[in-house]
């Protein structure tokens, strides 16, 4: 029960931190936000920001939760043998085996892919005709202290009320390293950038009513307990420029024509091949 609060704590108050912070360890070894992006992206094709924000925070629990398992699984192997068994080194070698081609597969293909060039022409009117694709909802950028009580949240409430601007920032960033409970904690509390929807519901609701620059002057609870936030910054709604987006763009632009690419060069190698 403790394993599974704090794993929807972190999935739900960091999954918008874009870093390689720790966000759990299992039995020593540190799963980072780092590798939960890239199951994410690999999942999703690089398209994750475009799954809906009500279903990210699920995604993001699923996916950390299979890391957590794979962790548990093969710690529990190291320690009952199985990597000195037989049957491991068999099936190990056969691994190696369709490693060796897959990756020689990889390799040849981002060969294929580094070689096809897309015009600026070419992308500067993908922009222009998919400009919604590329629309940001309104983002906040907060800071918590998690504490269990609504005593404690109050007293931490009281100690912060009479401060303002840098003072009340830099006590903030004080008091979340001493006394939250959240895995931000060590980090002032922050959050980084989230939009809406991408935090539970109280929590949502309560910081984008906020000013920039202040506290709540009551705590929020939700289910992992009671929350003083404090309003950092705030993005409006906005449309990424096409300086911001042309990488993406490309890389799709890259992969659309690489599918017609490859199915030329399979028909040629068809051809010249062997097939019986």
């Amino acid at each position: 029960m403790k394993l599974t609060k704090k794993l929807l704590s972190v999935v739900l108050m960091t999954g918008v931190i874009a870093s390689a912070n720790t966000l759990v360890t299992v039995n020593g070894k540190a799963i980072t936000q780092q590798e939960v992006d890239m199951e994410l992206m690999n999942a999703t094709q690089g398209r994750f920001n475009q799954v809906p924000a009500e279903k990210q925070a699920a995604f993001r629990q699923q996916v950390l939760q299979q890391l957590i398992g794979k962790e548990l699984i093969y710690d529990d192997a190291q320690k009952t043998g199985i990597l000195k068994t037989k049957e491991y080194k068999i099936e190990y070698k056969k691994l190696e085996e369709r490693m060796k081609k897959e990756l020689a597969i990889q390799v040849w293909q981002k060969k294929v892919v580094d070689g096809i060039k897309i015009s600026e022409a070419t992308l500067k009117d993908y922009y222009n005709k998919n400009k919604l694709e590329y629309n940001q909802k309104e983002a906040v950028r907060a800071r918590h202290i998690l504490v269990k009580e609504e005593a404690d949240a109050k007293a931490i409430i009281n100690e912060l009320k009479p401060l303002s601007g840098q003072k009340l920032l830099t006590k903030f960033e004080e008091l979340a390293k001493s006394k939250s409970t959240g895995p931000s904690g060590p980090k002032g509390g922050d959050l980084g950038f989230f939009a809406q929807g991408q935090m539970v519901p109280e929590f949502n609701d309560k910081v984008f009513s906020m000013k920039v620059g202040t506290v709540t002057m009551e705590p929020v609870k939700t289910q992992f307990g009671y929350h003083v936030i404090y309003l950092q910054e705030k993005k409006e709604k906005a449309t990424r420029s096409f300086k911001e987006v042309k990488s993406i763009i490309e890389q799709r632009l890259k992969m659309e024509k690489f599918k017609s690419e490859m199915q030329e060069k399979m028909q040629g190698l068809q051809k010249k091949a062997v097939i019986k």
